[in-house]
């Protein structure tokens, strides 16, 4: 690749092993080897960062991966680009495949906008461009006051549909809800097959906790009030509060789980952009099952498949689950069989050049529309 005047640095922010498959892969495409840095918890639990060779003047790469523990990996990252920052490095990109805390992007009740305070935290460290992937919601991308590159998998995950399943012009494209309908549209319509939404699907509700919600409004009885004057008191009276006939919202009722589209006699390839909690997709793959479907897989950006999802999905109905190397999670596929991995090291080295030698990035998103 070409040098500009200065050099280019590419660093592994993470401590743990594992999650530096990608960086070492990133680094071989590019021809580069990563850069020296120490990155370590102390006795304490205190993250320190030592960078080991001259960054002055230099366009630093940081790649930083989620492992099991989220919020060191975040302290990981400030850290370090906050030392190449005093290091009086040109230029700071962060490389951070999934971001983390995208999930909790909205308000919800007394909650906090975390990816909010996540994003001002990154720029305040010093962070001068972030290339990311598939964000939860495109929106995360104006929390930044630096530029944002959200690169899409699908390309990679539309290719392993069309080389490792043989019959897959046979396959529905499913929507595990409505709510990702949309996503299950794009990669219909690009595989030119068609769609099904699972609808009534139990989503997650809202505590019933005493917090004030249900509280009625405000009633005070009105009464006859004295004033009393004095040479040297005044008493103000508020005026009388009645009752406010505020519209009730009527509670949602969820209808029976029912599938939107024919999948008898069909693969079913359900998609989404991140998989966790692998409840809802063991669901959705009953469901599929009861109506026909003779093969099932499940197709996501963001494998952290936390908890027991592993052994979840070895029990269910799911033939394959395929997910991308964006987090580590080699030790989940130990414990299960169907899990596969696509490798998306090349559009993220490929960005990292072109970046690095001032070309557009458009190429990378071309084909891509707003719904992508």
């Amino acid at each position: 690749m070409n040098h500009t005047e200065g050099g280019l640095v590419i660093f592994s922010a993470n401590s743990h092993p594992s999650s530096r498959e990608i960086s070492k892969r990133i680094g071989e495409r590019l021809g580069v080897e990563l850069g020296k840095v120490q990155v370590y918890q102390e006795d304490n639990r205190e993250t320190r960062v030592q960078i080991q060779e001259s960054v002055r003047g230099k366009d630093v790469f940081i790649i930083q991966t989620v492992s099991k523990d989220v919020n060191t990996t975040i302290m990981e990252l400030l850290i370090m680009v906050y030392a190449c920052r005093t290091s009086c490095a040109r230029s700071i990109t962060g490389v951070v495949p999934y971001f983390p805390y995208s999930k909790q992007c909205k308000m919800r009740k007394r909650g906090s906008i975390v990816s909010k305070l996540l994003a001002s935290m990154m720029c305040k460290a010093g962070l001068t461009h972030l290339i990311t992937m598939d964000l939860h919601q495109k929106e995360i991308q104006g929390f930044f006051n630096i530029p944002v590159d959200n690169l899409r998998a699908s390309p990679f995950l539309l290719q392993y549909i069309q080389e490792e399943i043989p019959d897959y012009r046979n396959a529905v494209i499913v929507a595990k809800s409505p709510a990702s309908a949309k996503r299950a549209q794009s990669f219909a319509e690009r595989l030119r097959l068609g769609i099904a939404v699972i609808h009534g699907e139990a989503q997650d509700a809202e505590s019933d906790l005493v917090d004030g919600r249900h509280s009625p409004p405000t009633v005070k009885i009105p009464r006859n009030t004295h004033t009393h004057t004095h040479t040297h008191t005044h008493t103000h009276t508020l005026p009388s509060l009645c009752i406010v006939c505020v519209p009730v919202l009527i509670p949602k009722e969820k209808p029976p789980i029912t599938v939107v589209g024919d999948v008898g006699g069909r693969i079913a390839i359900i998609v989404d952009d991140i998989i966790d909690d692998v409840d809802s997709f063991v669901a959705a793959a009953e469901t599929l099952k009861k109506h026909g479907a003779y093969k099932i897989f499940v197709m996501a950006t963001h494998g952290i498949l936390s908890s027991d999802a592993p052994k979840l999905i070895e029990e269910s109905a799911i033939d394959k689950v395929v997910v991308t190397n964006t987090i580590p999670h080699e030790h989940q596929k130990l414990q299960c069989v169907k899990i596969q991995t696509v490798d998306i090291s090349l559009i993220l080295s490929e960005a990292i050049r072109r970046i690095y030698n001032g070309e557009s990035m458009s190429y990378l998103f071309r084909h891509i529309g707003l719904e992508d």
